[in-house]
């Protein structure tokens, strides 16, 4: 579990594609003395294991099915990406609980600069919007934010000139892909609601005796 406050970012340096997995090799700058071999992390707000950490780069497994769901498979060597590692059980809660287990992607609609902050807008897809409300947080590329504003298929963030600076969203351009993860309790809530509502409808069902 993390928490969508981005400790810093790392560096893609290679990426090597196999049969059921690709490899992406990472320079993790700050964060790279703090990791080993079998430690989470948090990249770009997918929650992958570190297998290899040798010679300043770290390595990761990303299996085929993550590559398609998330913003892996548009990433090329070169490119920033947000690291975090898990939240400690003693730990505060800066941001809100993200699970690094991405619902999909969404592509930057618009990203201004209005006075000294940032204006993005991401458009996204019927089922990540289901779980999209104003003021509600959302992860974007594993970044906890709040949203300020919705329409039928995309939605708005504000962005700080601190989060712009010490993340990916500095390198961020219209039409690139985001990964996005909802907040899980309004997963939970619609997933309960649901039940509920099937049970209402059974409940409901008229016997008829032909006896």
């Amino acid at each position: 579990m993390f928490t969508g406050i981005v400790e810093g970012t790392g560096r893609v340096k290679s990426i090597r594609s196999g049969p059921k997995s690709t490899e992406f090799a990472v320079r993790p700058g700050k964060l790279g003395g703090k990791l080993r071999v079998g430690n989470s992390i948090a990249v770009n707000g997918t929650c992958l294991t570190v297998v290899g950490a040798r010679n300043g780069l770290l390595r990761f497994d990303v299996l085929n099915e993550t590559l398609q769901r998330t913003n892996f498979r548009a990433v090329k060597p070169g490119d920033l990406v947000n690291l975090e590692r898990p939240l400690r059980a003693n730990a505060g809660l800066d941001g809100h609980f993200v699970l690094g287990h991405v619902d999909g992607t969404g592509r930057v609609r618009r990203y201004e600069k209005r006075g000294s902050d940032y204006m993005l807008d991401v458009d996204a897809q019927p089922a990540a919007m289901r779980y999209i409300v104003e003021k509600g947080s959302i992860a974007i590329d594993g970044i906890s934010l709040t949203v300020a504003a919705q329409g039928r298929n995309w939605f708005r963030v504000w962005i700080i000139p601190h989060t712009h600076e010490v993340t990916n969203l500095c390198s961020r351009r219209v039409g690139d892909l985001v990964n996005l993860e909802a907040d899980i309790i309004g997963k939970y809530v619609d997933k309960l609601l649901a039940g509920r509502s099937g049970t209402t409808k059974r409940v409901r069902v008229r016997r008829v005796d032909t006896a």
